[in-house]
């Protein structure tokens, strides 16, 4: 790959050089999805999957619960993979964040991250090079998910400019998962931790709207459901894909959320690559 690669663009500092070096460090994290076919399929094939056990397993009782006057049964499956669906999408992304993890981890403790720092590489691409791959990652899986979706069964009524919405706000989700899981990674002490610390970002989902409506949780639960970031996130995408916007509050919520916890990731992140190299 990159080493030679790096060297050509080396030279005097600056946004031009610092973009070429993010760009070939990005393709680095791309040849991953070919080198390791077998993980990327895994990534992909886990959250359908997911999709297809709740749908024709507990699709049928769960719909009637989640569209009121729906009878159990097909019709039950057919409404609950119209609910499910965003929550898919966000396990998708989640996914991929958590393998980023373990990337960014193996190039801390690997020699990797040692040997670019002994050249002229911009200190923005190493880390930022598994986000934009990871980013791109997402958008793929995220794809192939909702196509499964589509094939299911599932039929968004999003127009043109809920689309665009969509995928604007579906970016900055996987921008947020990414930096966070960057940041989990680069503050590993091993690739087992890098592995593990992720999993919080994978178990959220669960805890939100995204499987039921808050509603029917406990009032504990139910209170912690309704403040956690996954449930205006996955709001948000639901209420996108059905052509029906959530309420502003909610979507504001949403997009801070996604806003604030990219911050602190890439502040993290930077923090904990400083460390390394101090």
């Amino acid at each position: 790959m990159t080493a030679a690669a790096l060297t050509h663009t080396a030279g005097p500092t600056g946004p031009t050089v610092a973009l070429r070096h993010l760009l070939t460090m990005a393709r680095r994290s791309l040849l991953r999805m070919v080198r390791y076919p077998s993980l990327t399929v895994l990534l992909v094939v886990t959250p359908i999957i997911l999709l297809l056990l709740f749908v024709y397993v507990f699709g049928g009782a769960i719909g009637a619960g989640v569209a009121p006057g729906v009878v159990p049964g097909a019709a039950g499956r057919a409404a609950y993979l119209d609910y499910i669906t965003p929550a898919v999408l966000v396990m998708t992304a989640a996914s991929i964040a958590q393998s980023t993890a373990i990337s960014v981890a193996m190039d801390m403790t690997g020699g990797v991250v040692t040997r670019l720092r002994a050249m002229p590489v911009a200190s923005v691409a190493v880390l930022g090079g598994h986000v934009v791959g990871a980013l791109v990652q997402t958008l793929l899986a995220s794809g192939a998910v909702l196509g499964v979706a589509a094939l299911l069964g599932f039929r968004p009524a999003a127009d043109l400019v809920g689309w665009v919405a969509l995928l604007g706000f579906f970016t900055l989700l996987a921008v947020m998962l990414t930096w966070i899981s960057v940041a989990m990674g680069a503050a590993a002490g091993s690739v087992e931790t890098a592995s593990n610390t992720p999993m919080v970002l994978l178990l959220l989902p669960f805890l939100s709207s995204g499987f039921v409506p808050v509603e029917t949780m406990p009032a504990a639960v139910r209170v912690f459901a309704e403040h956690q970031p996954f449930t205006p996130v996955i709001e948000t995408i639901r209420g996108l894909l059905v052509g029906q916007p959530a309420p502003t509050s909610t979507t504001i919520a949403a997009v801070a959320w996604c806003v604030g916890l990219s911050v602190l990731g890439w502040w993290w992140a930077r923090r904990s690559y400083r460390r390394q190299r101090a």
